[in-house]
């Protein structure tokens, strides 16, 4: 049985990411932009703890999924919106028009994903995937431009109409169908832990060094990776038997149909050992006959059993002896 204080803990987290969410929008309107974009990023990484917390303390409640909606409602949908408008907008009407999309687009996409979990008809490779961009990862790519002028100063990514599209394409972006991967579904193997540790050093150390850069890129990749997401989604789809096995099986099953496709066959052992007995040198008499028959059949030079006066020349000269 689940204690209270254990019970409490997943939803202060969220109460936590709550303020800081907000608190980006205290930090704007003193024109702090760094740390507006320092509370979003900590309220990103708040979200992504606090469901697995509660998943592994066994502590997960109706009031806290609710609690979770609500916070991302506000902190990856009202906060961004805000920034961007104190930023850039200056009190302009269709500044304002494309934050109050990019609110009510983010909170109609939590209010399906809400929706998505009761659903029991959904195909099994679901869970690897989101249906459209999730919210933590919409407010961040949100704040791009912003991001970008607060490393390289101002340049066309600053203008003010291309942070009013920018705003409306990832608003699309997070109402949209298209399938995103999730990462709560990646499997890591035992071989691969040391690198996977060594990298997280490595982008801790970026972090720290250079924020505001590693923060783009990663947005960037994440962007990126929106094509090969849809692709795999529909691999998935096409290939039922692919489900529920392993990545390393799925692997085999995708060059397997390459090669069906292609028309290859695949190597195997036997092949190479016919190709080895194929340049085995004869070691009878018989085979000798047989070999020179062969190549003499193939090449149309000479009678079997005998041999031109240039080959009994060369044949002399390979093995180092003059003849008399």
């Amino acid at each position: 049985m689940t204690t209270p204080g254990i019970r409490l803990l997943p939803n202060a987290i969220t109460v936590l990411a709550l303020c800081a969410g907000l608190s980006s929008v205290q930090f704007a309107l003193t024109g702090n932009y760094a740390m507006a974009i320092g509370s979003i990023g900590i309220a990103a990484v708040l979200d992504s703890l606090d469901g697995r917390i509660a998943r592994l303390l066994d502590a997960t409640s109706k009031m806290g999924a609710e609690l979770d909606s609500l916070s991302d409602a506000i902190s990856f949908g009202v906060a961004p919106a805000l920034v961007l408008y104190v930023w850039q907008s200056h009190g302009d009407r269709i500044g304002w028009v494309a934050s109050l999309i990019f609110a009510v687009c983010m909170i109609l996409r939590l209010a399906r994903f809400n929706t998505l979990l009761d659903d029991t008809d959904q195909p099994p490779y679901a869970s690897e995937f989101f249906v459209g961009v999730p919210a933590p990862a919409g407010g961040l790519v949100a704040m791009l431009p912003l991001i970008l002028t607060m490393q390289w100063g101002t340049g066309w990514w600053s203008q003010q109409y291309v942070v009013l599209i920018w705003t409306i394409a990832v608003a699309v972006l997070l109402i949209s169908r298209i399938p995103t991967l999730s990462l709560k579904t990646i499997k890591v193997p035992a071989k691969a832990i040391a690198p996977l540790l060594v990298g997280v050093g490595l982008l801790a150390a970026a972090i720290i060094q250079f924020p505001l850069v590693a923060l783009a890129a990663a947005l960037v990749l994440y962007l990126l990776h929106i094509p090969y997401s849809v692709y795999r989604n529909r691999w998935l789809a096409a290939h039922p038997e692919a489900w529920t096995v392993p990545p390393r099986e799925r692997r085999a099953i995708r060059r397997a149909r390459s090669h069906r496709r292609l028309r290859l066959r695949p190597a195997s052992r036997r092949v190479a050992g016919a190709a080895m007995r194929a340049v085995r040198l004869p070691r009878s008499g018989t085979d000798v006959v047989r070999t020179r028959t062969l190549r003499e059949r193939d090449h149309g030079s000479t009678p079997v059993g005998t041999s031109s006066p240039g080959q009994r020349r060369r044949s002399w000269r390979r093995i180092g002896i003059r003849r008399r």
